[in-house]
């Protein structure tokens, strides 16, 4: 019962307290707000269209299929999975295999099935090559 009145609502509370306490007396000697401009300034730094975000040309084919001649990689692969969404192109008894339609052989290097962990690799040929 006497640990049942520790572990509390309350217990936690103090805990949080505590802890509260704590940290405002090492805030000072940190640095204090010029530390915390620091940090800020670096997160804020970073570029957010880098890597598989970025827009970069693609090929006429895959172009073609998702309507736009730039496109971001992770669109790209989102706009897929739409489509083979809206058409019903998931084996139903195996949900890892597509079946490709006509439109979708056109980027897919004319397969009739494809796995979902090579959607991926095939549509990077499509993409313009960086370096």
């Amino acid at each position: 019962m006497a640990a049942a009145r520790i572990f509390g609502a309350t217990a936690g509370r103090a805990f949080m307290a505590s802890a509260a306490k704590g940290a405002a007396k090492k805030a000072p000697e940190s640095g204090g707000a010029a530390a915390k401009a620091t940090s800020k300034k670096t997160v804020s730094s970073r570029s957010t269209n880098a890597g598989i975000q970025k827009v970069v040309p693609v090929s006429s084919e895959l172009g073609r299929f998702l309507g736009a001649p730039q496109v971001s990689r992770t669109d790209a692969v989102k706009r897929v999975w739409e489509y083979i969404k809206l058409q019903n192109l998931q084996n139903p008894t195996n949900k890892r295999e597509i079946f490709c339609d006509a439109k979708l052989k056109t980027i897919f290097d004319g397969k009739d099935k494809v796995g979902f962990t090579e959607i991926a690799r095939l549509l990077s040929n499509h993409f313009a090559k960086s370096g």
